[in-house]
């Protein structure tokens, strides 16, 4: 079966987040990707997160971090601070089309690894490199995580308890949000950047792609709405800026997420609830009006959802058209039933650790559908395979590259 990226050569020098996840993505679409990593220890991610559990039940030394975030890759341990390593990883960029790295700003300059250095051994490389600020600017040489980027973007402020509530204040999104979408737009970029060079211009270019950059364009409506009407939003908890009732609601035994976007759908969900008047009051008739007096109308749903359990208004809602759904725990999520159908979750065999689960590509191609590849690569597990393989070491060249710790 021929997958979307077949023949394409992605070299990832990243590490964490960020850019093993657009790596990761690429490999899900077909192309062959060598993960390189510093020898002895790897990607920093292969010590954070909680430990896989072997054939056995017991702790491996995989972590759920790493295995989230590198399925399908080859793992190739190469000391690029060494001038033998960093020729290495030269050689093996003459062969990609494809080079990902987050290393701060300027930082593979030192080592001829940057930008300038290989496309000029290669110009038909597309090179992204994805950083926290950008390679230009005040702020282009500090390094920082998701939570800076969630609240530098403005992210944080518009997230968590409303003030004048208990437990009010900025709140982080509960995952590396920012990481994932500076990926995502990285794999955007890398596709444009491949079909530039190979339908118009023949020769690749540079991405420079920042984590603060990416979550600010990420707030979308939220960051318009401003600009359109200068009012800071205010956090709203899990309320809408915009619409209403778009928020979650306690029920008998739980919370369940209703979010009404229109003025039908507002009329169905007060005729399921028993509030059919609430339609047609001159307060709530038009969905404007319900997102400015959203306190008010709250108020007047909130008993009438204290009424019954989550599955029975659940299905209630739903069978009206209303937009709902369970807030789930994860255990919940998995067992859902259209996600099983989806086949969101699946299987892939490690090496060490037998059958494990990975959470699948989302996206379902209609020619060329995404297979689980290789599994998540043990450190170094295909170094020699690769210096043999990919240019053409002998046996001997290699175990002098593992003697003096290059490899």
């Amino acid at each position: 079966m021929t997958r979307a990226l077949e023949g394409v050569k992605v070299l990832d020098l990243s590490r964490v987040f960020s850019g093993p996840w657009a790596a990761q993505m690429l490999a899900d679409f077909g192309a062959d990707v060598i993960k390189v990593e510093r020898p002895g220890r790897g990607d920093d991610v292969r010590h954070q997160g909680y430990p896989m559990p072997d054939r056995d039940g017991k702790p491996s030394r995989e972590t759920s971090s790493f295995v989230a975030m590198n399925r399908g890759k080859k793992s190739l341990t190469l000391d690029i601070s060494r001038p033998e390593g960093q020729e290495l990883v030269r050689q093996l960029a003459q062969k990609a089309d494809i080079v990902i790295e987050n290393f701060k700003a300027g930082d593979l300059r030192r080592y001829g690894l940057d930008y300038a250095s290989l496309s000029a051994l290669n110009p038909r490389l597309v090179y992204c490199s994805i950083t926290g600020f950008g390679q230009t600017g005040p702020y282009s040489h500090l390094p920082g995580y998701d939570p800076i980027f969630q609240s530098m973007s403005g992210l944080m402020s518009v997230t968590g308890v409303p003030d004048g509530e208990p437990g009010a204040g900025p709140v982080k999104a509960g995952y590396s949000v920012s990481d994932l979408t500076a990926g995502f737009y990285a794999v955007s970029a890398i596709l444009a950047a491949l079909r530039h060079r190979d339908q118009i211009s023949g020769v690749g270019q540079h991405i420079d792609l920042a984590l603060l950059d990416a979550q600010i364009a990420a707030i979308s409506h939220i960051g318009m709405n401003y600009l359109a009407s200068g009012k800071l939003p205010a956090r709203m908890g899990s309320a809408s800026q915009i619409t209403a009732p778009f928020r979650a609601f306690a029920c008998r035994d739980g919370h369940l997420m209703v979010a009404v976007g229109n003025d039908s759908q507002f009329r169905s969900f007060c005729n399921v609830i028993g509030l059919p008047a609430l339609a047609d009051d001159p307060r709530f008739d038009t969905n404007p009006k319900r997102a400015a007096a959203q306190a008010d109308l709250s108020r007047l749903i909130e008993p009438a959802m204290l009424a019954r359990t989550v599955t029975d208004w659940n299905e209630a809602l739903a069978a009206a058209n209303v937009p709902c759904g369970p807030i789930y725990t994860l255990d919940q999520v998995f067992e859902d039933p259209q996600v099983r159908h989806r086949e969101v979750l699946g299987s892939v065999d490690h090496p060490a650790l037998g059958a494990m689960p990975v959470v699948r590509n989302p996206i379902h191609f209609s020619a060329t559908p995404i297979a689980i590849g290789l599994p998540p690569p043990m450190l170094g597990e295909h170094t020699a395979d690769i210096l043999r393989g990919e240019l053409g070491l002998s046996d001997a060249a290699i175990e002098r590259l593992h003697a003096e710790g290059i490899v």
